[in-house]
């Protein structure tokens, strides 16, 4: 297809996805555990920027709830990633092409020039393997002096695609649950190993946490530390307000991952 004709292709597919984001997953009932309120781009009480990690299968949460809030998004080169950037473009963000796979470094480049922009990555993404981080967050936020922090989400009862990372389309009306975790502060000038180190331990609390938020939305248990959140730049609901560092939420067992 010529480069025009699937330029305009591209830019109505993203438009109309950016719509049916906005509808499917404006029917969901939306609640959140947060660490440190310090961390929420839409919060008076946010320091950032921040870098957001979060699971690829994921990706329909933070795409929705944390638009404008001056954020960019590392999505990939591939044509398959086309219209998912122009949808995140009309969702609010700001999109940087590349991946570690095709293009990464340049990308990683333009993220750390943006310097006050908070940075969402898939970090999984884009071709796998499931719940397997990659090491360029780490590297972005020991490069920039950055805390990351984990995004871990969970729906009751999702339709899981057949895809590498089965992909989770939350059902219309259910319940989502969103953990944001706390500040996690990387070493500067890491090397490999180093790198490596904190890719293990950060992917490790993804991961618990990404557990605990599943179990959460499917038991509908109520958390004492649970608030409810809107889509930016709504404010967050919260029946227990407080300001600063809050104290580790009581969060539901871990279970084992799908």
């Amino acid at each position: 297809m010529p480069n025009k004709k699937r330029s305009i292709v591209n830019k109505f597919g993203g438009l109309c996805a950016a719509t049916g984001v906005r509808a499917w997953m404006g029917s969901l009932s939306y609640q959140a555990v947060i660490y440190d309120r310090s961390t929420d781009p839409v919060l008076p009480e946010f320091r950032g920027p921040v870098i957001g990690v979060f699971w690829h299968e994921y990706l329909l949460l933070p795409f929705y709830l944390r638009g404008r809030s001056n954020t960019a998004i590392l999505t990939s080169r591939h044509r398959d990633a086309d219209w998912l950037s122009e949808a995140a473009g009309h969702l609010g963000f700001e999109i940087i092409r590349g991946s570690t796979a095709r293009g990464g470094g340049q990308a990683l480049l333009e993220l750390i020039r943006s310097g006050d922009k908070n940075v969402g990555i898939a970090c999984d993404g884009p071709r796998g393997p499931r719940r397997k981080m990659a090491p360029g967050p780490i590297f972005l936020s020991s490069k920039l002096q950055v805390p990351l922090i984990t995004y871990a989400v969970g729906y009751d009862r999702p339709k899981r695609l057949r895809s590498w990372d089965q992909f989770a389309i939350p059902r219309p009306f259910s319940r989502a649950r969103w953990i944001i975790g706390p500040r996690m502060q990387i070493p500067a000038n890491l090397d490999r190993d180093g790198v490596e180190h904190y890719r293990v331990q950060v992917e490790d609390v993804l991961n618990q946490l990404t557990d605990a938020a599943e179990s959460w939305a499917e038991s509908d248990t109520r958390l004492p530390q649970q608030v409810s959140v809107e889509r930016a730049p709504m404010p967050l609901f919260n029946r227990r307000r407080a300001s600063g560092r809050e104290s580790a939420p009581e969060l539901p067992g871990r279970r084992a991952a799908a």
